[in-house]
């Protein structure tokens, strides 16, 4: 595809395996990641008014019609990752009537035990107790089967047994022998599926909370679909060694222990410098997962690379010991010491070359072998590797030319990794693909969507949704929808707090991002005839809510929490919280925004309607009303006006509460806000609430409060 050129795609009726899609064509400026799934576009979404998907009818298809269920088996179900997703999956099949199967040697550690006490915090004790009902435990030799599960009849196979590959295959042999149709997928962090003869699901840690499975399989199939339906976030990636996630996560950590082989630096002084750099921390991540086990994965992910590829992936010596031996990177007697040093200038740019420089080259490989959609690769090192950015939006913002110039130094440091190296896939760095990672638009020439693929806004978030209402409105669409993108965002919880960092220390930091966001956010407001947000997820915060509320209608799951959660960091709202959902409300309603304001305590979307919302109900109905809004097809809603000029009367007093010292200062911050940007027209408002902002992140409070805690504990090494 040629440079800055958008992706024009032809959807017919089926074309993608949804059902029930309507004949349309859209256009995007890129692929969405929804239709890398087998369910369409966004767009199309909100044309037939439904999701493309129903867990009911997919549960029927993978484990067989209500009344004659078959079971999931999860095989090394009391360990770290069977344990983990046997929670998970347990707690969203059990209402289906799904049996889960638990299947371990006898005398294994009860894995599945010590999860209880966090069901019991999620659903009750009732709900806690059904869901441990479903699961049906049992214990096997190895060579053969308990022969009480074949009236269980099995359907699907979720092996988590140990990464040995001899035994991984007398494993499926066993199950094939008795069970020839079975389904079976392979948890494994690094063997790919034409080594193990199954295909992959492969889960991010936490395994009892993360929601992203890598998945290997030549076309989606409905036990993919079924798991996006039950609320999940499978990631197609193809079938190389280590998949997409172990090469950058286990990337990072080689990277991490060769610069201490390089320095002699301990572990945690290069976890600070490392979480400075990217946001990770990958030694006590390692501790986290539990050392013993975490060692071994991250070695064998390696050490089968480095027979692949080469050096560049090469285990070192202190990786090889720690496979042995499990230690811990931060043992039990650890302590720091008291006289503590900062590096200079020279080295840390040594440090970034040893790090970025093999995870950048790593990254060539990925794009070489299109291992995954480019925002799936960019967002698997955010949500699931803890980067602070995406691997290819950090690329993107270093430059090509820089970043091909840090491999090269890496590479005089550590001459044979040159084996896999592809400068060339950042040449495309201008292409749509690498522009829109986070932000996608689609139309139909008529109506457009615009998506959001991250759950927090940043100044990449917001970079990309100009360029986005730039392409529509050169589309000549005149008429949008804004919302998540059904896939990677499941909620929108605020802006991105990091991005604050630089204005807690330059005012004029603060001011450009509050008055620049808020500039984006105004333009969903004055530049189309016609702007809807949507709000599908489960909850939709501060910045996110308030670049939504800019729309000219609000649409919203009636079940979604809202709110603004600003005066408990405490920060005041940068994005025109403060004044602009009071400019579009009655003065009745006024008291309720001035306490989600000032208490931070959210709303449910049901209760929010006339005064935050427009309209709130079941999904199907949300997805209706807002395409109906949108084209102006049957009755709409009443448009809610935008007071241009001061608003008078308003209340003077914040609620009480007993609160510490910062988060009363942010309750006094944001009442004046309120007051001084109400007291103007609403065209000065803008920088009024920008400056008010700007100037809260300077003060004593802000330092103490969470984001500046979080400052000190991130950049100040």
């Amino acid at each position: 595809m040629a440079k800055n050129s958008p992706a024009t795609t032809a959807a017919a009726k089926g074309a993608s395996g949804a059902p029930g899609r309507k004949n349309t064509t859209i256009s995007a400026m890129r692929q969405s990641t929804l239709e890398t799934l087998g369910l369409g576009t966004v767009l199309e979404i909100f044309k037939n008014g439904r999701l493309p998907a129903a867990a009911g009818e997919l549960v029927d298809q993978v484990f067989g019609p209500a009344g004659d269920r078959g079971a999931l088996v999860i095989s090394g179900a009391n360990g770290i990752v069977g344990s983990g997703k046997a929670m998970q999956l347990a707690s969203r099949l059990q209402p289906f009537g799904v049996p889960l199967v638990a299947l371990d040697f006898p005398g294994a550690p009860d894995g599945l035990g010590r999860h209880y006490p966090g069901l019991a915090r999620t659903f009750g004790r009732e709900g806690a107790g059904r869901i441990m009902e479903s699961i049906i435990r049992m214990s096997y030799n190895g060579r053969s089967l308990p022969p009480q599960l074949k009236g269980l009849k099995p359907r699907f196979l979720l092996e988590a047994i140990p990464e040995l590959l001899d035994v991984k295959k007398a494993h499926y042999k066993i199950f094939r022998c008795e069970f020839p149709g079975m389904d079976i997928r392979s948890v494994t962090s690094g063997f790919p599926g034409s080594e193990l003869g199954v295909g992959i699901a492969h889960p991010a840690f936490p395994h009892e909370i993360s929601k992203i499975w890598e998945i290997v399989e030549p076309k989606p199939t409905p036990g993919t679909q079924l798991l996006w339906a039950l609320g999940m976030v499978p990631v197609p990636v193809s079938d190389n060694w280590s998949f997409v996630l172990d090469v950058l996560f286990c990337g990072a950590t080689l990277a991490a222990l060769r610069y201490h082989q390089a320095s002699n630096m301990p572990y945690w002084k290069i976890d600070k410098y490392f979480r400075k750099l990217l946001g990770a921390n990958p030694f006590r991540a390692h501790d986290a997962i539990g050392a013993k086990g975490a060692n071994f994965l991250t070695w064998s992910c390696l050490h089968h690379l480095g027979e692949q590829y080469g050096e560049l992936f090469k285990p070192n010596a202190d990786l090889d010991d720690r496979k042995e031996t499990g230690a811990e990177y931060y043992p039990l007697n650890h302590f720091r010491p008291l006289v503590n040093w900062s590096m200079g200038p020279e080295e840390e740019e040594d440090f970034k070359v040893r790090t970025l420089g093999p995870l950048f080259q790593m990254t060539s490989l990925l794009l070489h072998e299109k291992r995954s959609h480019l925002t799936h690769i960019n967002a698997i090192g955010e949500l699931c590797a803890q980067f602070r950015r995406g691997i290819l939006s950090v690329i993107r913002t270093e430059g090509r030319d820089a970043a091909v110039k840090l491999v090269n130094k890496y590479q005089k440091l550590h001459p044979g990794a040159k084996s896999c190296w592809y400068p060339e896939t950042f040449e495309n760095i201008g292409s749509p693909e690498w522009q829109q990672l986070y932000v996608n638009a689609e139309h139909d020439g008529s109506a457009g969507v615009i998506t959001l693929s991250r759950e927090s806004y940043n100044s990449d978030v917001d970079a990309e949704l100009n360029r986005a209402i730039d392409w529509l409105k050169k589309e000549k669409i005149e008429k949008v929808i804004i919302s998540g993108d059904f896939h990677l965002s499941t909620q929108l919880v605020g802006a991105d707090t990091a991005d604050f960092y630089p204005a807690l220390k330059d005012v004029k930091e603060g001011l450009r991002i509050s008055r620049d966001w808020s500039k984006t956010a105004r333009r969903l407001n004055d530049e189309f005839k016609v702007s809807v947000g949507y709000i599908g997820g489960k909850r939709c915060f501060g910045g996110c809510l308030e670049l939504l509320l800019h729309c000219h209608y609000l649409v919203s799951a009636e079940d979604a929490s809202l709110g603004m959660p600003e005066v408990t960091l405490p920060v005041v709202p940068g994005m025109e919280g403060c004044h602009w959902p009071l400019r579009k409300a009655a003065p009745e309603k006024w008291p309720e925004l001035f306490r989600l304001l000032l208490t931070g305590r959210p709303v449910r979307a049901k209760e929010a309607v006339g005064w935050l919302v427009d309209y709130a109900g079941p999904v199907d109905g949300c997805l209706k009303t807002a395409w109906k809004l949108v084209t102006g097809a049957g009755p709409g809603l009443p448009r809610r006006k935008v007071q241009e000029g001061p608003l008078k009367k308003l209340p003077k007093d914040a609620p009480q509460g007993a609160e510490d010292n910062a988060v009363e200062a942010g309750k006094k911050a944001i009442l004046e806000c309120i007051l001084a940007s109400c007291a103007v027209t609403s065209s000065e408002a803008l920088l009024v609430q920008a400056k008010h902002s700007a100037g809260f992140m300077l003060s004593p409070a802000f330092h103490t409060g969470k984001i500046g805690v979080e400052l000190k504990k991130m950049l100040e090494v």
